[in-house]
Formats: structure tokens, C-alpha cells, sequence
């Protein structure tokens, strides 16, 4: 195969996968800790073209990673894992504090600010279609309570 042409199939090759790519991910962040601190919180936006949900996550830092969900049940703040969390076709899903988020446990040493984090993100369409998506998250402030505001963002 002539160097030219095998640029071109890797090109289109690149271009289908991109094409796809049912879920991006964008803003991903994890909260740093303090020692001794086992577990930390990751956040993210999600947006699927499909209908489609998000049903696992991974990361090397440490075996346990769940999805969980914050909610106020009773007038109490309660967390607890869940089998998945519901992606919209064409809305962006906000995983952030006080709500959905991905759950690093059992870490064995400091998440430290400006470091990142690798994160392994599993979803599923509605035909079961898994797809993987690989993130690296960048540790933020023990304080962000949210992402910070960038020039030009608007709140809907």
C-alpha cells in the first residue's frame, strides 16, 4: 500500500470513529483531598446524540469507583449508588455536587490539586451498544463547589 493512500484509509479511518463517538465529555474535574481522605467526588458535563446512559466508570487510582446520586430524602442529604444515570439525546447532563457524580473510594493516598485523574466512562444506548469513553480529570481546590465561570458561559 503506497504511503499516500494508507494516510487517506487512517484519515477516514479517524473520521468514522469520530463519527461515531455518541458521547462527549467535557469539564471533567475531581475534588482534591486531604490526607487520610479516602474518597473523593468526579464531575462532568455529558451530552449523548442518542438516547443513552451512563452506566459505569473506572479509574487505575483506585478499584473503587460507583456512580452515585445525592438527593434530599426525608428534609436529610442522602448518597447512594446508581445503576445508571439517564443521558437525553441532544441534552448536556451535569454530574456536580449536591447531585449526580462519579465516587473515587478507597484511595490510598492524596488527590492533589492540578494533578489529574484518569477516568474510564462506560455508556450504554437503548439497543444495550456499549461505548468507552477515557477522560482525564483535572484536580481542583478542596473548596470548588462548581466548575468556575469561563469567559462567554451563560446559565440557562
Amino acid at each position: 500500500m503506497k504511503p499516500v493512500f494508507r494516510f487517506l484509509v487512517a484519515g477516514a479511518l479517524l473520521i468514522a470513529a469520530s463519527a461515531n463517538a455518541q458521547v462527549t465529555v467535557s469539564d471533567a474535574w475531581v475534588r482534591a483531598t486531604v490526607p487520610q481522605q479516602q474518597a473523593t467526588g468526579a464531575f462532568m458535563q455529558l451530552r449523548a446524540a442518542r438516547d443513552t446512559r451512563l452506566v459505569s466508570a473506572s479509574s487505575p487510582l483506585t478499584p473503587g469507583v460507583e456512580v452515585h446520586e445525592m438527593a434530599m430524602e426525608d428534609g436529610v442529604m442522602k448518597m447512594r449508588e446508581v445503576p445508571a444515570v439517564e443521558l437525553p439525546a441532544g441534552k448536556t447532563v451535569e454530574l456536580k455536587p449536591g447531585g449526580y457524580h462519579v465516587m473515587l473510594m478507597d484511595l490510598k493516598q492524596p488527590v492533589t490539586e492540578g494533578e489529574t485523574v484518569p477516568l474510564t466512562l462506560v455508556f450504554e444506548d437503548r439497543d444495550g451498544r456499549r461505548e468507552t469513553v477515557t477522560v482525564d480529570a483535572t484536580v481542583r481546590p478542596i473548596n470548588t463547589g462548581a466548575r468556575p465561570a469561563a469567559h462567554g458561559d451563560h446559565k440557562h
